[in-house]
């Protein structure tokens, strides 16, 4: 492990990151039958309407000025940021570090996203990782693409998601102030920044109509940064190579890395849970690696975390598909 001119660390073994976003290859799921299912129905109403709401923001695009879908793309971006470069890569993977005024701002942006708030976010994706496809994956894809996708927020959480979730230590988050004063407040930065921010910017500066507001920066834009982040959950676990480990579900996926600015690189994200990047290409479809790098540049953020080239190439020569391209 050394010190770059970047200041990024890079790490030369594998074994040099054994937080609990690690595969736990121990746990064995519970013999008998699998717990009922019990539907959560409020999130069903609610996600219902969503949706169709997003839907007649579609049939008002058209009407809507070319600012108002400009500032709906700015949302969609920051959006996207709260729940990549913030919850995922700072919270959940701590693969960089991140000055207070920079987790603010991210924290402001998890916000506009409306995904659980960041404890919660980082807690449920911890899990995942370490119980990948197995009963106490929140969204196991081994049930299902409309399981990992949505489903999953529709139903109660099997009971191991539940104890294992309970068994994290998670001190980091609850020793991070501005995380636990998000949790605190959730709700209501939900309703200012989901909500009345992205309508009311376009109806204040530049004479938009609320409903164009409400239904496109706002509904329309929300069910895109969703669904967007659902298929790194659902298709970048079914679909796509896997040039690093053959032996686990995730997938090199680019169609999920552009609509979720970088997430879809999923098979060497697994693989390398602390690489900062989530892949090792760069910029190439990867907005959130551009934003921390600059992010970097101007003083805001640290300690990045990088695989070496070598170690990725004696991963995949171990257990990669054998698609492997360099970057």
């Amino acid at each position: 492990m050394f010190f770059d001119l970047s200041m990024t660390l890079t790490f030369d073994i594998e074994s040099a990151w054994t937080a609990d976003d690690v595969f736990d290859d121990t746990y064995t799921e519970r013999a008998g039958p699998k717990p009922p299912m019990r539907l959560v129905w409020r999130n069903i109403i609610l996600m219902s309407l969503l949706h169709i709401g997003a839907l007649y923001g579609l049939v008002l695009l058209p009407s809507a000025s070319w600012l108002t879908v400009a500032w709906a793309a700015v949302c969609y971006f920051l959006s996207a940021l709260g729940v990549t470069a913030g919850a995922h890569r700072l919270w959940s993977h701590r693969s960089y570090k991140a000055s207070f005024p920079l987790r603010v701002f991210l924290a402001l942006s998890n916000s506009m996203a409306f995904q659980n708030d960041i404890f919660e976010w980082a807690r449920d994706h911890r899990v995942h990782h370490k119980y990948s496809e197995t009963d106490a994956d929140p969204h196991n894809a081994t049930r299902g693409f409309f399981f990992a996708h949505i489903g999953w927020l529709l139903v109660r959480k099997h009971p191991d998601v539940i104890e294992k979730g309970k068994k994290l230590e998670l001190t980091d988050l609850k020793a991070d102030e501005v995380v636990m004063f998000q949790r605190r407040h959730y709700k209501l930065s939900v309703v200012i920044f989901c909500f009345l921010v992205p309508m009311l910017v376009p109806w204040y500066f530049w004479g938009e109509s609320l409903a164009v507001g409400y239904f496109v920066p706002g509904l329309l834009r929300y069910a895109l940064i969703l669904n967007a982040t659902w298929l790194v959950n659902s298709a970048a676990h079914m679909w796509g190579n896997r040039p690093y480990d053959k032996t686990i579900n995730p997938r090199e996926n680019p169609m999920v890395a552009f609509s979720a600015i970088g997430e879809g690189y999923h098979n060497y994200h697994h693989t390398f849970p602390f690489d900062y990047a989530s892949s090792e290409f760069g910029y190439k479809l990867n907005l959130t690696t551009a934003f921390i790098d600059f992010m970097c540049f101007l003083g805001l953020a640290t300690d990045r975390k990088k695989v070496s080239k070598e170690a990725i190439f004696a991963r995949m020569q171990r257990t990669g598909d054998s698609s492997y391209k360099s970057g």
